[in-house]
């Protein structure tokens, strides 16, 4: 027998995207459901650059309700829908692919018609819904579904996305133990890679110009951590790359110079990921000689792989990889526009900063 579906009301709140840097909170109408989707009530939505972007930018039409890392507890299950009951705790995937087209078969997931396509709403066009009350889960979207233990926090479940972005990074360079890393922008994501990195006994070089920043990149396995100029970047890949030149360059900043700043310090043979390099239109000079003679690798990484969201559990909830450090600031679904405003220009002591509807 079904569990008894949870109480929703007929109107909830959300704030609604009405044009660039227009965020208003308005009552709308609760999504509701079809036969094999899922109602979920949000109880934390972090707020993402992607989201930032879009908002401030004017990238899409407006109205629309936008966050995507986010986390809640079921309250209406369809009837066609099995697994999950009202009252699980989720973290929840807006993209899932469809594992089957020629983009999936070559693991470019990002890349498929399906995933590109978004399956969380709160209304309007769906843009993900987390800055709102419920949202809706359509069916293509339920395997992106992951279960938050009992004895981890929603805060967690919201985080598996991120993680999930970094570890699809990480996986890409193909590095072995043993192995050098830098890592520019020590950010929530830089520091997401400066953890993972460092997990898989990889020495990570982790740049930033915010101390605390380089503090809590020390904190979290970070070998060296200096600004981009610092003398200690410098005589830190001499030493601990015997004056080859780091595996692996990692830019999570959207800053041309540190590019060529990573393509300087990589070694023959090594690799680049650029990771923050969202905008279309982008140009910088870059010698191809150091692509074609010294085989430096140049590669792109943009969002998650469905084919790691157990591992990424593990680590998250293992608290191995400890999402909850990385949390500095947490604001009420009607402070969603201060929340975003502090995101897209962070102080010297704000990192990741997430909307919630209750205490995680």
């Amino acid at each position: 027998m079904r569990p008894t579906d949870l109480n929703v009301p007929r109107l909830m709140r959300a704030v609604v995207y009405r044009g660039p840097n227009d965020l208003r909170l308005e009552q709308v109408k609760v999504p509701r459901i079809g036969r094999k989707e899922i109602l979920v009530r949000v109880d934390v939505c972090g707020v993402c650059p992607t989201d930032i972007k879009k908002i401030q930018g004017g990238l899409q039409p407006p109205p629309r309700i936008y966050g995507h890392e986010t986390a809640g507890t079921i309250v209406k299950v369809g009837p066609n829908v099995t697994g999950w009951k009202p009252g699980d705790r989720v973290g929840m995937h807006h993209h899932v692919p469809c594992l089957k087209c020629h983009a999936c078969r070559h693991r470019a997931f990002a890349q498929c018609p399906q995933y590109k396509k978004t399956g969380i709403t709160a209304g309007f066009e769906p843009a993900g819904g987390g800055y709102a009350e419920y949202v809706r889960v359509m069916e293509f979207c339920l395997p992106g579904l992951v279960r938050i233990p009992r004895g981890n926090t929603v805060v967690e479940g919201a985080m598996l996305e991120p993680v999930n972005t970094v570890l699809k990074a990480v996986k890409m360079l193909g590095l072995l133990a043993g192995d050098t890393a830098l890592v520019t922008g020590q950010g929530p994501i830089g520091l997401i890679f400066t953890r993972l990195l460092s997990l898989q006994g990889i020495k990570v070089i982790a740049t930033d110009f915010l101390s605390p920043r380089l503090r809590w990149a020390k904190s979290l396995g970070a070998k060296i951590a200096d600004l981009p100029d610092g003398k200690a970047v410098l005589n830190g890949v001499d030493r601990l790359t015997r004056g080859r030149g780091v595996d692996a360059a990692v830019i999570a900043v959207p800053v041309d110079s540190a590019v060529a700043q990573g393509q300087s310090l990589l070694r023959g043979g090594g690799r680049m990921c650029l990771f923050a390099h969202t905008k279309r239109g982008t140009t910088t000079p870059l010698d191809l000689s150091t692509i074609c003679v010294d085989e430096k690798q140049m590669m792109g990484s943009y969002s998650s792989d469905f084919t790691l969201q157990k591992e990424v559990a593990r680590l998250v909830f293992s608290q191995k990889m400890d999402v909850r450090l990385l949390v500095t600031h947490q604001f009420p679904l009607e402070e969603t526009a201060e929340a975003v405003r502090l995101a897209s220009k962070p102080t010297a002591e704000s990192l990741k900063v997430v909307v919630t509807h209750k205490p995680g």
